[in-house]
């Protein structure tokens, strides 16, 4: 990628090429067939994901060492914006592609990876993160889920809220304080806890708009061994944000692909669709509203490009990743809104992608940093240069 910003490499355009042939053949046909969970039927999903896995798309940011590809951020960000043309793939789950694994569990030592790792990449296991508390959400350093160090083990106490996949994982990667004092600076740690652990239970399940049922998990004095710890004591931070930055990246991403199926259905509905003895093409009210969808996909997708390639090259690229996450959520969702518009009732009916689309993409401007902390993060990074 000659500078990182416009143009990118061959393999890349070939990459994407690929990936956005196989969405409109195998998965935007099969949308009608999404289930008020965001899921396809488990048999139809076990099919495409042996097609995906015969077209070389599987097991996509799992090092080649471990029989992924191996694929750097800008890659996927390919990858996450050509997937997100269609509601067939949910808007949180990408198994449909090889299992997930994350950037923790890629960092594991090498009996833990046995234990873990290995068991998820042969879909043996299902892993879940856990960092979200009832009063702890957007500010990890008021976390309260405590674990104290005795003989052998840590004794793990809390409350996780909206822990996604938490029914059907086997394990859970959870974010604990183990130095108060310390707090978010080096006094909160990952452990690796085993769903049948005694102590732990999922408390409640929440119903969403989107039609996914988040977890409520409580620990009650759990007794989790000390080698289950991730990495050093207090390192927890660090690594749940080396997750949260692929995750904003993964944000950016998806709006745009969300955004250009969007476009593409809005323009030619109104191509077709007359009123008033003229096309709502011919309406500048109509108009106006594609217009800003593109060209707000095309800067968001400018920084989507250049956030990832700084990543890839080991660049510190914070102040990117929030306004990749920022503008390309509230972007996303501009552009859905203005699809539905344009569609009218029809918009509003599931016979169509873009009520998902909607409720998706309004549910990512919370999710995962809402785009109010990430505006006070941003504006700190400001001020730093200033001061």
């Amino acid at each position: 990628m000659p500078d990182g910003l416009f143009d990118l490499p061959e393999e890349l355009v070939l990459f994407r090429d690929e990936i956005r042939r196989f969405v409109d053949r195998e998965l935007i046909p099969v949308e009608r067939h999404v289930q008020a969970d965001g899921q396809l039927p488990a048999e139809l999903k076990t099919a495409l994901s042996a097609k995906a896995k015969a077209a070389g798309l599987w097991l996509l940011d799992v090092p080649e060492a471990l029989g992924g590809q191996g694929l750097g951020l800008l890659a996927l960000a390919l990858f996450w914006e050509e997937t997100g043309r269609t509601t067939a793939v949910p808007s949180r789950d990408y198994s449909m592609f090889g299992p997930s694994v994350g950037p923790i569990l890629l960092g594991l030592n090498e009996q833990q990876k046995q234990r873990y790792l290995h068991p998820v990449l042969q879909g043996q296991k299902i892993a879940c993160f856990a960092q979200t508390e009832p009063d702890s959400g957007s500010d990890p350093a008021s976390m309260r889920t405590r674990a104290v160090r005795e003989q052998g083990c840590y004794r793990l106490n809390g409350v996780k809220r909206f822990i996604t996949n938490a029914d059907k994982a086997d394990f859970i990667q959870v974010m604990a304080v183990t130095d108060p004092h310390k707090g978010a600076r080096g006094g909160i740690s990952c452990l690796l806890v085993d769903m049948d652990t005694p102590g732990v239970r999922i408390a409640s399940r929440q119903q969403t708009m989107m039609g996914e049922q988040p977890c409520e998990i409580v620990f009650e004095n759990v007794e989790v061994p000390a080698e289950n710890l991730v990495g050093a004591e207090g390192e927890g931070f660090k690594l749940a944000q080396t997750w949260i930055n692929h995750g904003r990246i993964r944000h950016g991403a998806k709006s745009c692909g969300l955004a250009s199926r969007c476009i593409e259905l809005a323009a030619s509905y109104a191509l077709q669709r007359k009123t008033f003895g003229a096309p709502l093409a011919d309406r500048q009210g109509i108009q106006w509203m594609i217009a800003d969808s593109y060209l707000e996909t095309h800067a968001a997708r400018l920084m989507v490009y250049q956030a990832a390639a700084k990543l890839d090259r080991g660049e510190d690229a914070r102040s990117e990743t929030y306004m990749v996450k920022i503008f390309g959520d509230e972007m996303g969702f501009r552009a859905a809104d203005r699809c539905m518009q344009i569609f009218g009732g029809m918009g509003l009916t599931t016979e169509l992608p873009v009520e998902r689309f909607w409720r998706d993409q309004r549910s990512f401007i919370i999710t995962e940093g809402p785009s109010e902390v990430l505006r006070n993060a941003l504006a700190a990074q400001i001020f730093r240069q200033f001061r």
